[in-house]
């Protein structure tokens, strides 16, 4: 790509100078320091082996390796509290850094980047920065340590010291094959991982349509493939791992090895002393950490520059550019790129103030991208717009925040009460309140449950003032002040109702085609506001209008005042007392209580994770344990060694003994390295087998949950399970594993070998190893709580990211870009004081380890000194090089310790949502007769529902008959039950009283998928999945081609996908971005008629199509579904005036059902409707 590369580290480097230099000057001084102590255990080894020294200097070099360790201990941690504080803002200002960019983001690049893909940046990528930064020192460091340990060992063994470095230098080409090879592997995951979490989001958003059409286990389908390839990835890539260990724990053995050997092989008088065998082991174990973190360190690099590329990609991409528009009284007029062939390519466009402009055209003649450009949303390539005042906006697909009622309507706004009292009443939003438990202060959620999906959603958004307004609905055109008529992308006409219709064009055909199925008059109380909050409006205030006038668009007749007719202004209904309701719930905060119980499952869980190898935990166990087993061995053999240069003082050092002692050496070297590789290749095998059935149990569960779960948990809080939380068990824990058990057994050798020495130091490992018990305890408790914290305050940042996301063109229109950012620099600060106080709490506990461990080692040498008249000097040495080792072990097992604890929480979350209760069973025993429903007939009855437990009925006890081929239409206004009904035919919704039957089957007793599979929906949302045309229409692949193309036919979109390049196999982009709204309601009439059972349930699925492809869908429907039984939701009465009959619901009740003639002289409330929607009689509208 063409953008700018490598500026991202040299920036952060030059933000964060102050901060390297400081842990730069401790680190050094603790990496001197490091030396001094193999110095004085030389004198303190010497000391014990002359008897004629004096006591003092004994305990003098005692308590000097104490100091040494303790200033070392203050200094590590300094450093360390610099580093990770460094993290913690590195990712905090990557992480806004993405957020601002999406806010000014172009269009160009919002296609390239999924949904996903930029919360996978905002998550992984910044995290890995986190994680770098923690060790980026080991850089220099590292080098730096590797370099003062040559220099000393050769002071020790001399040039024979080269042979060990030779072997250092062999295995850094070996490494760095490795770490390339790592990279490669890394980056093809990485896509796998992009390309799951898409499908992830696309199915959440997407589930009900998955519950209605049965289609999860073609989705399951999907994902479980991807993952296959995502862990046969991971098994490769930590194969590499373990060998990359494996190589460097052989190292310093390796290097030990022949060092030794080519010491007392080169010369004769060469004899190994105590002094010099074990000065130089702890050289060599200062050389170990260096030697180890390095590779840890690149390949951390390696991914961090993999996340750095993506960073550098997204964050230098294009922004929108908001130079076309500008606020001078002049023209507007604009030349806009095309991005599809169909949007609008030159317009030329003058609207005067305090008009009322409708914008009409056919499907894809570039109506909603002509609001765009005027937003600014489109590419410019010549021209200008220009606007006077400020911009509201409703988009077509009404957006919606996580927030309360009251919020969505402000919008960022003052609340000033009057005024939002009467744009509530004018959005006819007060029965809505009625219905909901804590009136407008009800929190509704990104699913938007509490609202009648109707028209609730559109009307909340409905705060604004309107002037431009793109509809299909022509039934309220006469009351504009001017019509722009777009053709083809190209203004085809523009003036008045009456001097349109006069010219006889492309409008008054339109018109005359297709006018009479609404009449010209107002529609119907019960669907007034959908006239003008159909789905399908866009509006744009231009200049700032009185708030009275922002009330008098809505038709003249149609029963929602305006002030001045108002009869004074109803008090929106408030909840004055208690919280506002939640809409999410969910155990997110455990309690220490819980923590108990949690560690001991979790144990348990853990073996079962990790260790899910052979025959359950015990090979794994074996090869670790025996590793552990050969390197005490090889320490006690080189200690009896060294003890030779006393037996043979002054005497030449027997052949065949030397070659024995470095025979044995070697061997148990060897096995060492050898237990070591098995037992990371045996970890290797069970940990990916394990991470596979952690996800496939959390995939099969969360498509098994009721719908009721979705509409409570917001979707972030499920993708951060698939993402973060999977991510852990795959990666993470198995790595913190491995650490935990190699610092736990290595702990146990050392003290084994001090003990060996000084039996003694057994009486005193008693009360250390208790202090070390309460603060494991203490740390390790406070510390996952913390952890918790830190996940429960990251979930709000990713949810409120992925709304600005899908909102942004509303958020760019009314300007709100700061807002938003200051919300989410709010909601960050909030994530920063959980992950401060956990790295305060490391540091805390880490000082007070570190000392635990300077007292073993100032114990070793004071009772070394104390008893050296017993001691041999190697034995000695032995003990008190192993001492020295033992602090950072002891460190890092407790952060191991608790790093295990907290990522086992990931495995504790995914747990979690794995037994979230289940919808009933796909399929049952008891299956439907085959052909089944053959008829179509429905009986309800004295049906109840509930939406959760413990909430109020929505549905009071219908019951009522649907005869075979009936065609029923249901009205009622928002909130009545009517799509509540839908959802119980398919059992989204479970009854709480009565039953349904259908052809004799009571619905309650077969399986979902027996049931959803044999009836067929047209739903109000046309959802759309990324992947082929085909795979939207025929997931299962169940369809012959000609089918396929036969339904394309009917549903009138086999030439417009005849002419696309790959036919079905055209993609479809992430929610169907690339296809109009219109089309996709077609594609969903197209899976109807694909499916062909003999009951269709219609859910308003004409709201957002023009009035030629709303006329192509009803035709269809009359012809094709003749001899099914059809149920429609209507919510316009002219949809459904030639229904059999017509069911009336009432906030849960039936309250009329009879043929709209008997109806309409019933004086009822169906005539009422009708009356205001100006159809007279039954035979008026009847096409």
């Amino acid at each position: 790509g063409d953008y700018p590369k490598a500026w991202l580290a040299k920036a952060l480097i030059r933000t964060f100078a102050g901060n390297l230099l400081k842990s730069v000057a401790f680190k050094l001084v603790h990496d001197l320091l490091v030396f001094a102590s193999p110095q004085l255990l030389k004198l303190l080894i010497s000391f014990v082996a002359d008897p004629t020294a004096y006591a003092w200097q004994g305990y003098l070099y005692a308590l000097l390796l104490f100091v040494t360790a303790l200033v070392q201990s203050i200094c590590l941690q300094q450093y360390f509290q610099l580093c990770f504080l460094l993290g913690m803002t590195l990712r905090t200002a990557l992480m806004a850094a993405v957020y601002k960019k999406a806010l000014t983001v172009s269009n160009a690049t919002r296609k390239e980047y999924t949904h996903g893909e930029t919360v996978n940046l905002m998550s992984a990528d910044a995290q890995r920065f986190m994680d770098l930064t923690n060790f980026i020192h080991q850089l220099w460091s590292a080098p730096l340590q590797i370099a003062l340990s040559i220099v000393f060992l050769w002071w020790e063994l001399g040039p024979s010291v080269l042979a060990g470095i030779g072997v250092m230098v062999l295995l850094i080409p070996i490494n760095a094959v490795l770490a390339t090879k790592a990279r490669s592997i890394q980056m093809k995951n990485m896509k796998n991982k992009d390309q799951r979490m898409k499908i992830m989001n696309e199915i959440l958003s997407g589930i009900k349509i998955l519950k209605l059409f049965a289609w999860e286990p073609s989705f399951e389908r999907q994902v479980g493939e991807i993952r296959v390839r995502e862990l046969k990835g991971l098994l490769h890539f930590t194969y590499l791992q373990a060998f990359s260990i494996f190589i460097f724990s052989c190292a310093p053995f390796l290097v030990s090895v022949a060092s030794f050997a080519v010491y007392v092989m080169v010369d004769e008088k060469n004899v190994l002393d105590a002094q010099k065998a074990f000065t130089s082991i702890s050289l060599f174990n200062v050389l170990r950490f260096p030697m180890a973190m390095l590779p840890i360190v690149i390949s951390s690099l390696v991914q961090t520059s993999v996340s750095t590329e993506r960073l550098e990609r997204y964050l230098g991409s294009g922004d929108l550019d908001p130079s076309a528009i500008r606020r001078d009284p002049s023209l507007l007029s604009a030349a806009l790129s095309p991005t599809q062939i169909s949007r609008p390519s030159r317009v030329t466009l003058d609207i005067k103030p305090r008009r009322l402009v409708a914008v009409v055209g056919a499907v894809g003649s570039g109506k909603s991208s002509l609001v765009s450009a005027v937003l600014g949303e489109m590419e410019n390539l010549k021209g200008h717009i220009n606007i006077q005042g400020s911009v509201a906006y409703v988009p077509q697909q009404a957006w919606i925040q996580n927030a309360t009622l009251k919020d969505n309507i402000l919008f960022g706004s003052e609340l000033d009460e009057a005024r939002y009292q009467r744009v509530v009443e004018a959005c006819a939003l007060l029965p809505d309140l009625k219905l909901l438990p804590g009136g407008d202060l009800t929190e509704i959620g990104e699913k938007v449950l509490a609202l009648g999906i109707g028209g609730g959603r559109e009307r909340v958004v409905l705060g604004g003032t309107t002037r431009i307004l793109v509809t299909h609905s022509v039934s309220f055109l006469p009351r504009t002040d001017e019509i722009v008529v777009l053709v083809a992308g190209a203004v085809s006409e523009q003036g008045s109702y009456s001097t349109l219709l006069a010219n006889g064009g492309a409008f008054a055909q339109l018109l005359s085609t297709y006018g009479n199925q609404e009449g010209n008059t107002p529609e119907g109380e019960a669907t007034g506001m959908r006239a003008c909050a159909g789905p399908r409006v866009s509006f744009i205030q231009v200049g700032t209008v009185p708030p009275r006038e922002c009330c008098t668009l809505t038709p003249r007749g149609v029963g929602i005042p305006t002030p001045a007719q108002s009869r004074g202004l109803h008090p929106v209904p408030h909840l004055q007392q208690g919280p506002p309701a939640p809409a999410a719930s969910g155990r997110e905060l455990g309690t220490c209580q819980m923590a108990a119980r949690v560690i001991s499952r979790q144990w348990s869980r853990l073996r079962a994770g990790v260790c899910v190898t052979g025959d359950g935990d015990s090979p794994l166990f074996i090869t670790y344990v025996a590793q552990y087993a050969a390197f005490v061995g090889s320490n006690l053999w080189l200690s009896d060694w060294t003890d030779d240069s006393l037996r043979y003082w002054n005497q030449t050092y027997p052949t065949s003994q030397r070659d024995m002692r470095i025979g044995v050496f070697g061997a148990l070297g060897t096995a060492q390295a050898a237990f070591l590789l098995a037992g990371a290749l045996l970890a290797t095998r069970g940990t990916i087998r394990a991470s596979r059935m952690l996800h496939q149990q959390l995939l099969s569960n969360i498509l098994r949950v009721p719908m009721s779960f979705f509409d409570t948990t917001p979707t972030g809080r499920i993708v951060n399970r698939f993402a973060k939380d999977i991510f852990t068990v795959d990666e993470t824990i198995p790595m913190s594993f491995r650490s935990w058990l190699t610092c736990f057994l290595g702990i146990i050798s050392t003290l084994l070998m001090i003990c060996l020495a000084t039996p003694y130091f057994a009486l005193i490992i008693i009360p250390l190893g208790i202090f070390y018990f309460f603060l494991l305890r203490f740390y390790v408790s406070t510390s996952r709580q913390l952890r918790r914290l830190d996940s429960v305050t990251r979930s709000p940042i990713y949810s409120h990211f992925g709304e600005t996301v899908s909102g942004l063109s509303v958020i760019r229109a009314y300007g709100h870009q700061e807002r938003f950012l200051q919300h989410n620099d709010r909601i960050m600060d909030m994530n920063q004081k959980s992950v401060y106080s956990w790295i305060v709490s490391n540091r805390w506990l880490a000082v007070r380890l570190e000392f635990v461990g300077n007292l073993v080692v100032f114990f070793a040498a004071l009772l070394a000194v104390i008893t050296r008249d017993s001691l041999g000097s190697g034995i000695v040495g032995l003990s008190i090089s192993s001492a020295l080792n033992i602090t950072q072990t002891l460190n890092w097992l407790v952060r191991m310790t608790s790093e295990l604890e907290t990522n086992i929480v990931a495995v504790e979350r995914v747990h979690e949502y794995t037994e979230v209760e289940n919808e009933a069973q796909w399929v049952t025993e008891q299956r439907p007769p085959p052909g089944w429903p053959s008829k179509g007939e429905i009986q309800i009855t004295d049906y109840q529902v509930r939406y959760r437990p413990g909430l109020e009925l929505v549905l009071h006890g219908l019951t009522c008959d649907i005869r075979s081929t009936e065609k029923v239409g249901v009205v009622g206004r928002t909130g009545a039950g009517k799509s509540s009904l839908t959802n119980c035919l398919f059992r989204i919704l479970e009854a709480a009283g009565g039953k349904i039957v259908i052809d004799g089957v009571d619905i309650s007793t077969i399986g979902l998928h027996d049931l959803r599979q044999s009836l067929t929906i047209i739903p109000q949302d046309p959802v759309l999945f990324s992947g082929t045309l085909r795979m939207n229409l025929d997931p299962f692949d169940q369809y012959a081609d000609e089918e396929i193309w036969k339904a394309l036919e009917l549903a009138h979109l086999k030439t417009y996908v005849l002419d696309l390049p790959e036919r079905l196999s055209h993609q479809v982009s992430e929610a169907g971005e690339n296809l109009s709204v219109g089309q996709r309601q077609l594609l969903c009439l197209a899976r109807a008629l694909l499916r062909k059972s003999k009951i269709l349930i219609l859910d308003e699925a004409t709201a957002a199509v023009d009035l030629e492809t709303d006329h192509l869908i009803q035709t269809t429907i009359r012809s094709e579904f003749a001899n099914c039984t059809v149920l429609t939701i209507a919510h316009r009465l002219h949809t459904i005036m030639d229904s059999n009959r017509v069911m009336v619901l009432q906030a849960g009740r039936i309250v009329e059902y009879d043929s709209p003639e008997r109806l309409l002289q019933q004086q009822g409330l169906f005539s009422t409707m009708a009356k205001n929607a100006g159809i007279v009689s039954a035979q008026a509208t009847v096409l």
